[in-house]
This record gives structure tokens, C-alpha cells and sequence, in this order.
């Protein structure tokens, strides 16, 4: 296979496993992703995130006009602060999810996930009319993720000085947030740091340095982190991934999609809801991204959809998966895994599942009493 070129060249190749899907650029694990999962925990090891894409907005109206189309406030807050925001639709579905640093006064950085750029480009475009903007592609750089910032993890690596760091005090609740569900057990967080990708490419990487996808993928999952690629569809709005709680300002002035965020809130319910499932193990079989969730075993009635898994150090095997809103939170459930049979066709072997509850119905008190005619 050639080896790729540009930001997605691979910052270390000896034993590397391309993952699939949007991190089909980057490795999945370098040989030995249980091991790599606990330095990374340990940090001391960081993971190439060369799929990530990058936009920068920048301009006098830059910062005030975010604000305005998307569901954070940026305008105000100091350089060097992070946050995380979405783009809703009118009828307040997630079009789009991006995690954003102020590199300037001016300027800020938007950090997406594989693919995810050039359709919000295109929505920003479409909204710029007068704003004192430009966006600009930054295929010059390139995300490393770890627990810290990366210059702390490899301080002997001479790692040149970092465009921006992205991180925030997840599980925290932002300023203007609400959380819709209990704070993961043992939370670690993530740190993402920009850096110049010409720059990494040029250092003498060891592979103890690294991790792979799977080891990422897995700490996000323990951390109940939804996944812009993974996690949102086109019915997706944020109550249902818990994005309030650090996504969406509730008390900043009009944005699209506001009046939806604002109704299930106040007076109604997500009509799904996210969950992570902790998965037997003991038949050993791997459970994939699309796979079938039933309430009631084999036989049962389909509730919805595993959205990723992973292989936790200490956890085992675990899961993220959006399931209806009616499913009761101490429900087992069962998960379907396509396995080849003797003859080569794929059958359907059930895994039991049991929740660890995300996002909950929200209590929204006793409704005011109604006038009588």
C-alpha cells in the first residue's frame, strides 16, 4: 500500500493498522492497543488525529458573527479559550459539530471531524452576506490527542510550539449548558493540539510515543462523549447526545434551531437517547458500528442502534448506541453481530448488553395549573 501523503502521512509506520470509515487515514492501533490504551491513559503517549479537519475563520466580524449562527457564544471570551458548538437546523436537528479555540482577537479555529468541513464551509458561505470574514482551509496542520497538552506528554520529543490547544473541563457543565443525564464514572477528558503538520512529520517518532484510534475511541466512550461522525444522523438534536451540557448556550440570544432546543427543554422529552452499553465478553465477539439494539433478547423488539465500540483497559468491551426514549433505563438489551458461519454466510449471533444511562428524562416540575371556563 503507498504510503499517504500530506497531512494524513502517518507520523510512525512500523506495525501500524489503518482503522475504516472516517479514521481510515490513521492508524487504528500500532500492534498492541490494550498497552498503548494504558500509556495513553498514563500520558504518556499521544494519537495522531491527521484525519481531523480544520477551518479558521477570521476577521473583525468573526468572532460576533459565529455567535450569532451557531448555538455558542464566542464573542467575549478570551484567547486561548476553547469551546465546543453546533450548527442547528430550523427544526433544531445537528447539521453540523466542531470544537473551536480563539487563536486571536480575530481569529478562531475550528476543529472537525473527517469529512465534516467542506459542508460547513459551504453553510458559513451561504451565511456570510456583509460579515467582515474569511475562511481559510488550515491543511497545514494537523491534531495530536492525548490527556494533556502534547508538549507535556513527550516534553524530550521537541515538539514545535502549538497553534492552539482545545480542551475543556469535560464532564463539566459549560456556561449556559445543562446537562441531560448523571457525569461518566472516572471521566479523563481529551486535549486536542494543533501543531504545524510539516514540523511532526519531521520528528524521530518512537512507537511508544503513540496510540491508536482504538485506545482514543474507547477512553470517549467510558467518557460519554458523543462523536460528530458516529453519533449524529439526520434526526439527531442535541438533547439526545447530551450536547447541551457543553455544546449549546441556552441563554444566548437567537440562533437557528433555537425554538426546538428551547421547547423539548422547558416542556417536553428527546424522543431517543443516548447510552453506553458494557458488553459480555465471554463469546469474544467483536461488536460493530450499525449494529441492531433489542429490548427483550433475540426475539425482541428493535430500539435502536450501536453507534461505536471499543475494548476498554479496564471496562472491557463497551459501547455507545442511541436508543428510544421509551426503552426503560434498567432494561438488559441485546446487540446483533454478524458472524461467517462454517459455510461462509453471515448469520446474526445476539450479545447481551447492560446500560449505563446517559441521557434521562428531564424533570420539568409540576405544570402550572390551567384556567377553568
Amino acid at each position: 500500500m503507498p504510503e499517504p501523503v500530506g497531512a494524513h502521512r502517518r507520523l510512525f509506520v512500523t506495525g501500524a493498522v489503518l482503522g475504516e470509515g472516517p479514521d481510515a487515514a490513521v492508524p487504528v492501533h500500532y500492534g498492541a492497543p490494550l498497552r498503548e490504551q494504558r500509556r495513553l491513559l498514563d500520558r504518556r503517549a499521544v494519537v495522531d488525529l491527521g484525519q481531523l479537519e480544520l477551518l479558521e475563520v477570521r476577521g473583525t466580524d468573526a468572532r460576533t458573527w459565529m455567535t450569532t449562527i451557531t448555538s455558542q457564544v464566542l464573542a467575549g471570551t478570551p484567547v486561548g479559550s476553547s469551546a465546543s458548538l453546533a450548527v442547528l437546523s430550523p427544526q433544531g436537528r445537528v447539521e453540523h459539530l466542531a470544537s473551536s479555540v480563539v487563536l486571536e482577537e480575530e481569529a478562531l479555529l475550528l476543529i472537525l471531524d473527517a469529512g465534516a468541513r467542506a459542508g460547513l464551509r459551504r453553510y458559513l458561505e451561504m451565511m456570510r452576506f456583509a460579515a467582515r470574514v474569511e475562511l481559510i482551509d488550515r491543511d497545514d496542520l494537523r491534531v495530536l490527542g492525548a490527556l494533556a497538552p502534547a508538549a507535556e506528554v513527550l516534553p524530550g520529543l521537541g515538539l514545535p510550539d502549538p497553534v492552539a490547544v482545545w480542551a475543556e473541563p469535560w464532564p463539566q457543565v459549560a456556561l449556559g449548558g445543562v446537562a441531560y443525564g448523571p457525569d461518566p464514572e472516572d471521566p479523563v477528558g481529551a486535549v486536542l493540539t494543533v501543531l504545524d503538520a510539516a514540523a511532526l512529520g519531521g520528528l524521530p517518532w518512537a512507537g511508544e510515543q503513540l496510540a491508536g484510534m482504538s485506545s482514543w475511541e474507547a477512553l470517549r466512550i467510558a467518557d460519554h462523549r458523543a462523536r460528530a461522525a458516529r453519533e449524529i444522523d439526520e434526526r439527531t438534536i442535541p438533547h439526545e447526545l447530551d450536547l447541551l451540557r457543553t455544546a449549546v448556550h441556552t441563554a444566548k440570544g437567537c440562533y437557528r434551531g433555537q425554538e426546538t432546543v428551547a421547547k423539548v427543554l422547558n416542556l417536553g422529552q428527546p424522543p431517543r437517547r443516548l447510552v453506553m452499553l458494557h458488553l459480555d465478553g465471554s463469546q469474544d465477539l467483536p461488536v460493530g458500528v450499525g449494529g441492531e439494539v433489542r429490548l427483550g433478547g433475540a426475539d425482541g423488539k428493535a430500539v435502536g442502534t450501536v453507534t461505536s465500540s471499543a475494548l476498554h483497559a479496564d471496562l472491557g468491551p463497551i459501547a455507545l448506541a442511541v436508543v428510544r426514549r421509551a426503552v426503560p433505563l434498567d432494561a438488559p438489551l441485546s446487540v446483533g453481530v454478524a458472524v461467517a458461519d462454517s459455510a461462509g454466510e453471515d448469520r446474526v449471533t445476539w450479545v447481551d448488553a447492560a446500560q449505563e444511562p446517559i441521557v434521562v428524562a428531564r424533570d420539568h416540575g409540576e405544570r402550572p395549573a390551567t384556567a377553568k371556563l
